[in-house]
């Protein structure tokens, strides 16, 4: 997979945009949770009360709690809480119980850390509030000395200052102990009696909450869906643009080859791998850039979040991860040597179609199309049966995910309802914490869905990767040598030597000649002699074992490609056309050259009678290979 990153080395600015992108996705995504759990816990459970303390308190409620603070926490509250003789009207038109009364005001907006100081006490004064039994966590305890029939409230104002601080100093270690939900839960409620005390109307508190609430997890899903089409938008596009840079990069790549490289691959395998194998790595980068960098994001956060809502939970996410790592890791070592193999048997499929279209006239002629159905019967029965394999494989994985994701979300609530009755989380909490465990889980997903292409884009790979990491055999000269201008035309063998790649005899020994110009120089011999063989030496098809070649006196070897093809015209034993028209198929080597040398081309190869019978003359039009025009007229 090193020459896919190669290639994608270029996009480095577009991957770094969907990384930022993601990593926005993500957090975007995380934080949908969060906003649900704060609509239980606060809309539904709180009435809509966020803050664990009153910002308004009665005159009675504020003198109560200063008699139970200790020295430290008076001055905090007379830090945060002010005296307020005649309330100004925007307080009066949230509480209007306020118009004939005083009120302590809390001042500004203090973080959370700074109120922390007065939970307890506000635990404490419910907790006196509360009827017998009632009390919560400071049932019994201290508070078990208040005779019978006396109110704890009132019990505590009764007692001298010094016994009253030292009970309170006993029931602060008490709460010492407790959950901070348990704080939270009570503050929120000591607030929720007060408001109504003082005739806020609590309803339209919630509602408002909920339906903020409601409104910015709305927001939140439109913008994350932007961020996830914009990041699917450019992804396609680097996908793309790779597609066409391999495209490119393996045509170039074949078209250099000399005829050694052309017998390593078959043309049905060559066509597969610049088509099928290209398709399978576009897919793959798709899913890299979306899927493979988003997993690990999404993840890796959804276990923080998780681990900041409980962390006495994480074995329950740790549990889930090892199944998914386990069905992952036997499914990718089931299915990957059927992917190996998958490819391979395209390529059969390929190469047995193209041979029977090819010699489709020699069949015919044979009649032998039954034992080319046969042929492709087979070749095609083994790559179904090794994609249906593949597929049913692949088919039981989803499931077995699903299964798994769905017997974690009970798990969740099985510990979760514990928790949430031991006080050391909260329903909205437990909720949270099941989405986050699903968004862990859904990261495996997308992981194991990349792993079923993974296997099939990695052999794509190498096989492209096969092709543009050939060696040319037949390579431009470092150091070329131009040709003299006082010579022309002259060909000479010197001693030449040939045998094909692999082969141990040779084609051509020891041939020596000299083509002069202004003279024909043919070769005479039986079919096999190996007089095709020399003529490809010249333009260098393929290069001689031994001995040398030399043009106008100087050895083929040492001049540039382009140079020693300009040279010389050949003429192949087997006519190719291209699709086009007879005046694209004669400017094939020079599509700038004139009109006349055109027409004097044609007429040398005795083509112009054909093509000027034609109602289109030079335009008229040339199927692919030429198959629209008889042999004789192709090879002209």
């Amino acid at each position: 997979m090193k020459k896919l990153f190669h290639f994608l080395k270029k996009y480095t600015p577009h991957i770094f945009i969907i990384l930022l992108l993601l990593f926005a996705q993500a957090a975007l995504e995380l934080a949908l949770p969060d906003y649900m759990s704060r609509i239980v816990n606060v809309g539904i459970q709180q009435g809509g009360i966020d803050k664990a303390y009153p910002e308004v308190l009665r005159k009675e409620q504020g003198d109560f709690l200063q008699a139970l603070f200790q020295e430290e926490d008076q001055i905090a509250f007379s830090t945060h809480y002010h005296w307020v003789e005649s309330p100004d009207q925007d307080l009066l038109d949230r509480y209007p119980a306020l118009v004939d009364q005083g009120a302590y005001v809390l001042q500004g907006a203090p973080e959370e850390e700074e109120m922390a100081f007065l939970s307890p006490y506000l635990l404490i004064t419910v907790a006196l509030q509360s009827p017998a039994g009632t009390m919560g966590p400071l049932e019994g305890g201290p508070l078990g000395m208040v005779p019978e029939g006396v109110a704890p409230l009132d019990f505590m104002l009764s007692l001298p200052e010094a016994e009253r601080s030292a009970l309170v100093t006993s029931l602060l270690d008490t709460i010492g102990v407790l959950p901070e939900a348990n704080l939270t839960q009570t503050g929120a409620l000591f607030a929720q009696r007060e408001y109504e005390a003082l005739g806020r109307d609590l309803e339209v508190l919630q509602r408002n909450y909920v339906l903020l609430a409601g409104l910015q997890m709305v927001g939140i899903a439109l913008l994350a869906m932007a961020v996830a089409i914009s990041v699917a938008f450019v992804a396609s596009r680097v996908a793309a643009y790779l597609g066409r840079d391999l495209r490119l990069s393996l045509f170039k790549k074949v078209a250099s080859f000399s005829n050694e490289e052309y017998g390593t691959f078959s043309t049905a395998s060559l066509i597969t791998r610049s088509t099928n194998d290209i398709q399978q790595v576009q897919m793959f980068s798709v899913m890299l850039l979306r899927m493979v960098f988003f997993a690990p994001i999404l993840g890796l956060g959804g276990i923080l979040k998780a681990l900041n809502t409980n962390r006495s939970m994480a074995w329950v996410i740790a549990v889930g991860v090892m199944a998914i790592l386990t069905l992952v890791v036997i499914m990718f070592s089931i299915a990957m040597p059927k992917f190996k193999s998958l490819q391979k048997l395209v390529d059969k499929v390929n190469m047995v179609l193209r041979e029977s279209l090819i010699g489709l006239m020699v069949i015919r002629a044979f009649g032998t199309e039954t034992h080319e159905e046969g042929k492709f019967q087979k070749a095609n029965e083994e790559l179904t049966k090794t994609n249906l394999f593949v597929s049913r494989l692949m088919s039981v994985m989803q499931p077995l995910m699903m299964l798994i994701m769905n017997a974690l979300a009970i798990l969740v609530v099985w510990v979760g309802s514990a928790q949430v009755d031991l006080g050391n989380m909260q329903v909205g909490d437990m909720m949270a914490y099941i989405q986050y465990t699903m968004q862990i889980m859904m990261s495996f997903l997308m992981l194991s869905m990349v792993s079923i292409i993974l296997p099939r884009a990695s052999v794509s790979m190498n096989r492209i990767a096969e092709v543009l990491d050939t060696p040319l055999s037949i390579k431009d000269p470092e150091v070329p040598v131009p040709l003299p201008g006082d010579r022309h035309g002259e060909i000479t063998f010197h001693k030449v030597s040939f045998k094909y790649p692999g082969a141990e005899d040779y084609v051509l020994k020891n041939i020596s000649f000299q083509a002069k110009p202004h003279e024909t120089t043919a070769f005479i011999g039986s079919t096999g002699s190996g007089k095709s063989t020399l003529v490809n030496l010249l333009p260098r098809f393929y290069d001689a074992t031994e001995g040398e070649i030399l043009l106008n006196g100087v050895n083929i070897k040492d001049l540039p490609l382009k140079v020693l093809r300009e040279k010389i015209s050949y003429v192949p034993q087997q006519g190719v056309l291209f699709s086009g028209t007879a005046r694209s198929n004669i400017k094939y080597a020079d599509e700038h050259i004139s009109e006349e040398a055109m027409e004097k081309a044609a007429a040398v190869s005795q083509a112009m009678d054909f093509i000027l019978e034609k109602e289109e003359g030079f335009d008229f039009a040339i199927a692919q290979g030429g198959s629209n025009v008889s042999g004789g007229q192709r090879q002209r």
